[in-house]
């Protein structure tokens, strides 16, 4: 679609918004826009997920309200009669902080509460009244009935729902709703928004968050090169800031705070999405995006120490392509600490990842063997470097080569790949030693046409203090949630990191902002949560049981872990720290 085609497509879209005047009006027969939010389990919801489902019932839900309160006990009745028949039964919370949410009562419910914290959601709703529902069609995502749960006798959303089973027409689609109002400072405000400035709010968001990978020899799809591309994608942009598929950063805000967060700030997303829904004004000012630097470095961490070159691999068009796993001959010819990774891929459309390791090896390793080797750091897209923590470094010596797994995806096309390995020396040894390990388990088995399955990794138990630096979720195209629990000595459990959105096509390393202190005798629990059903869009093949393997197609839980023991210094080392390298 050309750029002519695509403003057509957002004048299409822009009309139906503001046909209602300034603020949102879903009525019955209008269509839900997708979305994703996460409950108050910490559990991710997206709407058009449920696809499969015969009807979506949302209810508005806001603390401390009766009418809110007192239709509780019938959405439980409702869910518990109709989720077998293919009904969900959800509520949104739009009034108050995630906080307030979890602090409230909801003992009395196990409908999940789907927390909109940046009320954009509850705005494009117009979810002003506590206590009413909508039902919504799958089929269109048209909404079927609008207004309360039940009232003076009529169960109008049962009502609905039964309509919607039996393929029959809603009698009443409408009702008259008595409420607690919703605040939702936002709503109606099409005037200001309008009123946001591309040039000084939307264009430098843009560049910080985006740029770096829709750009010229980026591997963002398309650049972002001026406000008419901008605005030719707007509708896209904007569904994709909503569903929190974009900006790929995919850890819940809630738990720990990392490094290098792509996500954008709450202030950043609603800013974006009024801006679009307001039309995504021009504004006066030249354009940011037009003048923004095409110059980027080969090497984003200046130059290296030494550059190490995979040997170059044809890529095909189509078909499963074997991991690759050359050996490079080490040319330093001395003993160093690493202190840094640079990757700098040749077609960054086809490489999936790529682990680097040192290794006395000299021809295939796998097995046993390749848990001799030691890990120095991984590329995934939207990642050039890997630093290490400060004071820490990887020990390589003279006698060791370098080892890479690669792996290759096609991308319709052939392409040739020789990517450069850049890595950075440091002048002195380090403080202290930076160890690895991982929690996996090769033994899983994913039952077919299933669409949650939790599997927990065997849990790793400390022996001594230790500092945590970065923790790394990866499974295949089936896993869609992951989370690190940390379980105290004293039986106390922490979430160190919660990712709910799971995207195979985004392998990030969350490094904390503060190292995380973990006392002897704490334990660490890895686990994931896999989707082998035919919603998943990513599945390869629903129909059948899934094991361990290295493709994409098979199935993994890899969680890995770069740490130092609190007491461990490289000068009482007496050989090189454990790496813990599987071959995957």
């Amino acid at each position: 679609m050309n750029i002519l085609s695509r403003a057509r497509t957002f004048a299409g879209l822009l009309g139906a918004m503001l046909c209602a005047g300034q603020a949102f009006a879903l009525n019955a027969g209008d269509t839900a826009d997708n979305f994703r939010l996460n409950d108050q389990t910490g559990k991710s919801h997206e709407l058009y997920y449920l696809s499969d489902m015969k009807a979506v019932v949302l209810m508005v839900q806001s603390n401390d309200c009766a009418a809110s309160d007192a239709a509780i006990p019938k959405l439980n009745k409702l869910r518990d009669d109709y989720q077998a028949r293919g009904v969900t039964v959800l509520m949104l919370n739009s009034a108050q902080s995630r906080e307030s949410v979890l602090k409230a009562t909801q003992a009395s419910t196990n409908v999940p509460i789907l927390i909109d914290e940046l009320r954009l959601i509850g705005e494009s709703l117009n979810a002003t009244q506590a206590g009413e529902a909508l039902v919504i069609d799958p089929q269109g995502w048209k909404v079927a009935y609008r207004g309360p749960v039940e009232a003076e006798g009529a169960s109008y959303a049962k009502d609905a729902v039964d309509a919607l089973l039996a393929g029959a027409p809603v009698k009443t689609s409408k009702a008259a709703m008595k409420g607690c109002a919703v605040m939702l400072p936002e709503l109606g405000k099409r005037n200001a928004h309008a009123k946001i400035s591309y040039v000084k709010t939307i264009a430098p968001m843009l560049e910080e968050k985006c740029v770096t990978c829709h750009r010229a020899g980026g591997i963002g799809p398309w650049q972002m090169t001026s406000y008419e591309m901008i605005r030719g994608f707007a509708p896209m942009i904007r569904e994709v800031v909503r569903t929190q598929r974009m900006p790929p950063w995919h850890a819940d805000p809630h738990y720990g705070v990392f490094n290098h967060d792509r996500s954008l700030s709450e202030e950043q997303a609603k800013a974006l999405v009024h801006w679009i829904e307001a039309g995504a004004p021009r504004g006066e000012g030249a354009d940011p995006l037009l003048s923004q630097k095409n110059d980027w470095p080969e090497w984003v961490g200046g130059q290296p120490d030494l550059i190490v070159e995979i040997p170059a691999f044809e890529v095909p068009a189509t078909g499963t392509i074997e991991y690759q796993n050359p050996i490079v001959k080490n040319t330093t010819g001395r003993d160093v600490w690493v202190s840094a990774v640079a990757f700098n891929p040749t077609e960054r459309s086809v490489v999936h990842h790529i682990l680097a390791y040192a290794t006395r090896a000299t021809g295939n390793v796998s097995g046993a063997a390749a848990l001799r080797d030691t890990y120095l750091a991984g590329y995934v897209p939207g990642g050039d470097i890997v630093r290490f923590p400060p004071q820490t470094g990887v020990f390589v010596p003279k006698d060791m080569n370098f080892r890479f797994q690669v792996h290759y995806t096609a991308a319709g096309k052939t392409a040739t790949d020789a990517t450069k390995v850049g890595l950075y020396f440091m002048d002195a040894p380090p403080k202290y030693p930076l160890r690895q390990m991982v929690l996996l388990d090769p033994f899983l088995k994913i039952p077919a046409n299933t669409k949650e399955h939790r599997i927990v990794a065997p849990p790793r138990t400390f022996d001594r203090d230790v500092l945590i630096y970065t923790l790394t979720a990866h499974s295949h195209y089936r896993g869609i949630a992951s989370k690190y629990v940390a379980r105290y000595p004293d039986g106390r459990e922490e979430i160190l990191l919660n990712v709910p959105k799971y995207d195979f096509n985004w392998q990030t390393a969350y490094e904390l902002k503060e190292p995380k202190l973990l006392p002897k005798g704490t334990t660490l629990i890895y686990d994931t949560v896999y989707d082998n059903s035919s919603q998943n869009k990513a599945n390869p093949d629903p129909n059948i049981e899934v094991r361990w393997g290295e493709q994409s197609w098979q199935e993994m839980i890899y969680g890995n872990v770069r740490y130092r023991f609190v007491d461990e210094e490289v000068g009482a080392l007496k050989t090189a720290p454990s790496q813990e390298a599987p071959p995957f």
